[in-house]
This record gives structure tokens, C-alpha cells and sequence, in this order.
């Protein structure tokens, strides 16, 4: 399993996405958003994308590289963008960027993204808005997709894992952020497992006949299994938080909500930023996010736990030491990363991974 630098690795998929067709500058877009989610351990969303990337331009054809996102509907506080089938990460940050100008313009703002193709870790966006200082949100689904998770009650596949991602800017500290799927786990952290030769914790799917699983492989091959409801035995809630992400990400968007398709053609997204100062003192609510922390950590620790972290927090802890030790990459991935690059024409073997 090779290490490798989160620069080299950075290099690596510029060179990659260039060559598949991508401005130097969308290629960056893609890259650094794949490169920063191994960073913060969510390995499942980082380059083992890659490869999927690839063919969904070569082989499937359902994503233009040289795709430019568009404004298609405006008013001060709200805007669609449609990204006309380009790299969702190009897409997503186009929509953020617009979404905290007029949130900076009007105190609150919406910005719905379609055609956008799978955006990635949800939290980045958010976490875009946190930075300049303002309460992002983002509520995401499928499109028409609908197989991967079943609803409550149920075992077989209706709905897509729908995330959602929260974050809040502190004075001096990383924001806080949120990024979690409705479901139990996102469907990536299953095909990782597989990747690794792993099981994964029973409780995560049910099997094509509805029994509990631990082996990956009988969620994604025929007859498929299906991810079950954020919740265990009060899987009604994630359910419902699904149900939220399936009309507000998918309705809002254009992009449509879950009917059984098989393969997603673009999440639907919904973005709202919040400027603090215009809904009252910034330093107020900046003492006030510090003594929720500071009261939060306060509490003793359970059995078994050294400390209690903060959302996100994990992450970036992770980004810190990744950064030092460099990011591990399990085989199946580089064997399948370095494979579409001789599809390119690259050569894997020049590459230096420190």
C-alpha cells in the first residue's frame, strides 16, 4: 500500500484531469477537493474517485470536462446554476462562490445546483462559507437516482445516502463543521471496504433478503443489498432527514428526486449561507460559539474515551498528521488510478509520491 505526499498526490491528479480535458485551473478544483478529503481521513471520498472520474468522461460519457457553470435562474437572494454535466466539485464551487456574495449583499442567500455530476465531500462548500465568516449549509440527494437505501421499515434500496453539511466560522480556532449522510454510511465507505479486503460493521447494510451483512460484497453485486437509515432502531430519523434531502436538494435544484434510476447523473444540491454581522454583534456570537465549546468539553468522559471532540475536529487532526506522515492508499485504488492513467496515455511509473 504506497504512501504518498499530499503534494505529489496533488500533482499527480492535475496531471491526470489536464489530460482528460479539464482547464488547468478546473483540474486544481477537482484535484484539491479530492487530495483535502484523504487528508481529513474521508479516504472514501478521495482520489478512489479518480478512476470513476475517468470513465464517466471516456467511457459513460456523461460528464464534459470543459463544462462551464451557468447562472439560469436569479433574484437577489437566490440563483440556479445549471453546471451543463461538468465536474460537480467545478460546479459546487462556482454556486459557492456566488452563494456568499449575495449572502454578503443580502444577509441570507440560497443557490440551487444542477447537472452538476457527483459533487463530492458535501462539507467542503460549507466549510468555504465558514471561512468567510459566515454560517454555511447544504442539503444534497441524487437526482432520480434511488437503490442505495432502504427506507424505514423496509429492505429494499429506494433512496440515495443524501447527505448534509452544516458549518460555523470560530474567532481563532477551525470552523465547526457537520457532514453526514442520511443513511447509516455513505455507500463509498462500503466499496473502500471491498477495495481494502475488509468487512465492514454489521448494522451498516441488509443483504438482497433483508438480513444483516458484513461483507461488502453482498451489498454491490446481484442481487444488490441495500444501506440502511441513519439511526438503527430510530432509523425513522434519518428516514425523514433523507425525505428533506430528496425534495429540498432534488426540488429546489430542477434536478428531480429519487424514481429507481440506477446511476446518478448529477446530485441535486441546495446551498443557504447566513452573515452572522447582519443578524447581529459578530463578537457576540463569537464569545457565545466559545462557551458552548468550552461547556461542551467540560462534561466527564465516558468509560473508554480520552476527550470529547468537536465536529470536525477529528478531521483535522487527521489533516495534520497526513500532512507530516503523508496519506495512505489502499492497492486496489492506486492499481485502478494508475490504470486509467495508461488509459490517458500517462505513465505511473515517473510519478514520485514524496
Amino acid at each position: 500500500m504506497p504512501t504518498v505526499t499530499a503534494d505529489a498526490l496533488r500533482k499527480i491528479g492535475y496531471e491526470f484531469f489536464e489530460t482528460l480535458g479539464c482547464s488547468p485551473a478546473d483540474a486544481r478544483t477537482v484535484t484539491d477537493h479530492l487530495v483535502q478529503s484523504n487528508l481529513f481521513g474521508h479516504d472514501s471520498h478521495g482520489v478512489t474517485h479518480v478512476e470513476r472520474y475517468g470513465r464517466a468522461v471516456w467511457d459513460e460519457r456523461r460528464v464534459d470536462p470543459q463544462a462551464v457553470p451557468e447562472i439560469v435562474r436569479e433574484h437577489p437572494c437566490t440563483a440556479v446554476v445549471d453546471a451543463h454535466h461538468g465536474f460537480g466539485q467545478v460546479g459546487a464551487t462556482f454556486a459557492t462562490e456566488l452563494l456568499i456574495k449575495k449572502a454578503r449583499q443580502n444577509g441570507v442567500a440560497s443557490v440551487a445546483l444542477r447537472n452538476t455530476s457527483h459533487i463530492g465531500r458535501a462539507s467542503a462548500y460549507p466549510l468555504m462559507v465558514a471561512q468567510a465568516g459566515m454560517i454555511g449549509l447544504i442539503f444534497v440527494n441524487a437526482g432520480r437516482m434511488g437503490f442505495q437505501v432502504a427506507p424505514f421499515g423496509g429492505i429494499d434500496g429506494r433512496l440515495g445516502t443524501n447527505p448534509l453539511a452544516f458549518a460555523a466560522p470560530r474567532r481563532a480556532h477551525a470552523p465547526i463543521f457537520v457532514d453526514m449522510s442520511s443513511s447509516t454510511v455513505a455507500d463509498g465507505k462500503i466499496y473502500l471496504a471491498a477495495n481494502q479486503g475488509k468487512p465492514v460493521p454489521e448494522g451498516w447494510f441488509v443483504d438482497a433478503d433483508g438480513n444483516p451483512s458484513t461483507n461488502p460484497h453482498a451489498y454491490f453485486e446481484e442481487p444488490r443489498g441495500a444501506v440502511l437509515p441513519l439511526g438503527g432502531p430510530l432509523g425513522h430519523k434519518g428516514f425523514a432527514l433523507s425525505m428533506m434531502m430528496e425534495i429540498c436538494g432534488g426540488g429546489m435544484s430542477g434536478q428531480g428526486m429519487s424514481q429507481g434510476d440506477m446511476r446518478i447523473s448529477s446530485n441535486g444540491v441546495l446551498m443557504t449561507a447566513y452573515d452572522i454581522a447582519q443578524f447581529g454583534d459578530l463578537e457576540f456570537f463569537y464569545d457565545e460559539v466559545e462557551g458552548l465549546v468550552n461547556h461542551v468539553k467540560s462534561s466527564r468522559t465516558a468509560p473508554g474515551i480520552d476527550e470529547i471532540l468537536l465536529p470536525g475536529e477529528p478531521e483535522f487532526r487527521t489533516e495534520r498528521e497526513r500532512a507530516q506522515t503523508g496519506i495512505p492508499i489502499d492497492d486496489t485504488t492506486w492499481e485502478k488510478l494508475c490504470a486509467a492513467a495508461r488509459h490517458l496515455g500517462l505513465n505511473p511509473t515517473t510519478w514520485k509520491l514524496c
